[in-house]
């Protein structure tokens, strides 16, 4: 046998070796795959989500969590209003930012008695400010800043007055220096009528114009109307969800004051992203905003038990900026050297009583209405 041919030979054996070497691998992977598979086996729950949480759900960790735990989530988005029009069919779960839209939920339901809403965490709503127009704002008494100048309180009553008398920013002692801040001095919010935050915005400003009253009625939501309207159509087109607004505000575009969720700001800092020119400025008269879930079945259930009570998913609602019902402390903790953005125990802010559903409902309503009428 001559070289070339003993060569080939050779490698013909090498190949059938390495072949069947490489099939017993795969093999091998798939077996074990297959073990692995069996023992992380998880039930599927589908559900609609606020905007502001899917960073939440997305997280690996919270996925990992979850699965540890026996549950795959699968989420859509929505506003928090808007989900009241979607057919519940096929949702194990709805998990909307407030008690409002939550209860509508609810009385939708097939089975109301299961669908008791669960409360894992909230939020208190506050404005997110670029730093010229937050030091505009406090040189003309509509709000105090830390000495960092990086937190404060934006005083309601004061904004509300301005609002009343249309003021531009021009009109503001020190803005002319800053190029950025022309028109009509406003607050970018979310559509009330689709969304938690733009709704819950009204409910606190609406609390504020009407001497600390809360709205329980036609002839009350009336009393307020034309001002909201003006909050409210003064903006123009409004997103119905709070996460894109608060994009565009990191990213340097759009208004110089948005109102956000302090969870969308908390996540950003412990995430040890740049913050920029932010500052945070916590309305007076603020409105918290109580994240939700309403179980439609008991996977449902069991996802809003879990949220609720096990300690590494409530560790993990921390991270993205939540505070967990019941125990101020793991929020405090996990912020602690993020002080200067964040008021830890809401000190100098006061909660405003939420209206009904209905009567929530009726105020976005006629906020959005372009006739004018009361």
């Amino acid at each position: 046998m001559g070289f070339r041919e003993h060569s080939a030979r050779v490698r013909r054996i090498l190949g059938i070796v390495l072949a069947v070497l490489l099939l017993g691998g795969v093999a091998a992977v798939l077996v074990t795959g297959g073990d692995q598979d069996k023992g992380t086996a998880t039930k599927t729950v589908r559900g609609v989500i606020g905007s502001e949480k899917s960073e939440f759900f997305a997280d690996p960790d919270v996925v990992k969590a979850l699965a540890a735990r026996g549950l795959t989530v699968r989420t859509e988005t929505s506003g928090s209003w808007d989900m009241e029009q979607l057919p519940l069919e096929g949702y194990d779960f709805a998990f909307p930012s407030s008690k409002g839209p939550a209860d509508e939920l609810r009385a939708k339901a097939a089975d109301k008695a299961a669908a008791a809403p669960l409360r894992p965490f909230y939020s208190p709503l506050v404005v997110v400010a670029h730093s010229n127009a937050a030091r505009v704002l406090a040189d003309n008494g509509l709000a105090t800043l830390t000495a960092r100048g990086t937190r404060g309180i934006l005083k309601m009553d004061a904004y509300l007055a301005a609002a009343r008398a249309d003021r531009s920013w021009q009109q503001l002692k020190g803005a002319d220096r800053h190029a950025e801040l022309s028109g009509t001095l406003f607050i970018t919010s979310t559509d009330p009528v689709a969304s938690n935050s733009g709704a819950l915005y009204l409910a606190a400003a609406s609390y504020v114009a009407d001497g600390g009253r809360v709205a329980d009625g036609k002839e009350a939501v009336g009393r307020t109307a034309p001002l909201l309207r003006k909050l409210t159509q003064v903006q123009g087109a409004q997103q119905t969800g709070s996460d894109a607004p608060f994009r565009d505000f990191v990213s340097g575009v759009g208004n110089p004051l948005v109102l956000v969720y302090e969870s969308q700001v908390a996540s950003q800092l412990l995430a040890g992203r740049p913050m920029g020119d932010l500052v945070v400025l916590y309305p007076d008269t603020t409105v918290n905003s109580d994240h939700t879930l309403v179980p439609l079945t008991g996977g449902g259930k069991e996802l809003g038990r879990l949220l609720s009570e096990d300690p590494e998913l409530r560790r993990l609602a921390v991270r993205h900026g939540f505070r967990p019902q019941g125990a101020a402390p793991e929020f405090t903790e996990a912020t602690g050297k993020h002080g200067e953005y964040l008021n830890q125990t809401l000190t100098g802010v006061r909660q405003a009583p939420v209206p009904t559903g209905a009567v929530l409902r009726d105020m976005a309503r006629r906020a959005r209405d372009q006739g004018g009428t009361a």
